[in-house]
């Protein structure tokens, strides 16, 4: 009897403290589940908000919005048309292809950029902020790209006033040879040997430039040394015999064969020759080969540097 009455007891105990736990914790677990409910409607709050102002926001912008990419289509087109027709215009100049290209570069880029600013303008962008943005950038972009802007410029001016095209031989900076291409930075040079050499362009427009093939024709300009004892009107006329016989020489400028100076061991003689641009190395070397010959041929003596040494005798001791 004591045990039911003990096992009795202890089951009213557990059930009064279970009770008690339920009382306890109802109230709470209630406030917790309201606490929840209340952070997801306010979530629920707040996105619905978010959509319903994107929402508004597009169906008042939605006019604008397609307005803006009419604008941007035609624009585009536009500056396409406008393109093909420059390209057209200047394939009909004597333009270097460089430039031609160079100045579709720079009217493509402002055309771009009016229609950018067209568009902003219609979708109500401040012009102000979008004018002193690109000023910004500008001037960050020159500081930073000083070289390439004067190289720039000085392609700009190569192209334009044309000291000289692809094609030409010139002298460039201190180097000679035939201009391969002109591009808008650098202008490239193949030299005599093969070499391959690029000049900046803004280098160019500064330097003294030499154009050899600007005119059709070219001078050839050679010295011929005699000795003091040689027959100068006899090498005069052997020289001018040389002239006649090669067909590379021009007859009209007349050649020049003058003495041109008295020098330590030998009489200069100057000769001048007129000829066409693709003959100038050929008829150099000719009139080179051609004289030494025939100097030797008819003993005219080409001297080479002498020391005359003269003992004075001495007394004898």
């Amino acid at each position: 009897m004591d045990f039911m009455n003990l096992m009795d007891t202890t089951a009213e105990t557990v059930t009064e403290a279970t009770d008690a736990v339920t009382e306890t914790a109802e109230p709470v677990m209630t406030e917790f589940a309201s606490d929840a409910v209340g952070a997801i409607q306010e979530q629920v709050d707040k996105a619905s908000g978010f959509l319903t102002s994107t929402a508004e926001f597009f169906r008042k912008a939605l006019p604008y919005i397609i307005i803006a990419i009419l604008t941007a289509t035609v624009g585009i087109i536009v500056v396409r048309l406008v393109i093909r027709f420059v390209r057209k215009a200047l394939s009909k100049s004597n333009m270097d292809t460089a430039g031609e290209n160079f100045i579709v570069s720079v009217i493509k880029i402002v055309l771009y950029a009016v229609v950018v600013m067209m568009v902003l303008s219609v979708l109500h962008v401040p012009m102000s902020s979008v004018i002193t943005i690109f000023g910004a950038v500008g001037l960050a972009v020159s500081l930073a790209l000083q070289n390439c802007l004067s190289n720039l410029c000085g392609g700009f001016i190569i192209l334009f006033s044309k000291p000289f095209s692809a094609g030409d031989t010139v002298e460039l900076d201190g180097t000679v040879g035939t201009v391969d291409i002109i591009s808008i930075l650098y202008t490239k040079i193949i030299t005599a040997d093969g070499k391959t050499v690029f000049i900046p362009n803004g280098k160019i427009s500064e330097a003294k430039i030499i154009n050899y093939t600007e005119t059709p024709f070219r001078r050839v300009d050679m010295t011929f040394d005699i000795s003091y004892s040689a027959d100068y009107q006899r090498a005069r006329s052997l020289i001018l015999d040389i002239i006649k016989n090669n067909s590379l020489a021009l007859e009209s400028p007349e050649p020049i064969v003058r003495m041109g100076g008295h020098k330590e061991s030998s009489v200069s003689i100057d000769v001048l020759v007129w000829t066409e641009n693709e003959n100038y190395k050929s008829l150099g070397y000719d009139m080179m080969e051609r004289v030494k010959e025939t100097f030797e041929k008819n003993n005219i003596e080409i001297p080479f540097n002498q020391l005359d040494v003269h003992f004075v005798g001495t007394p004898d001791n």
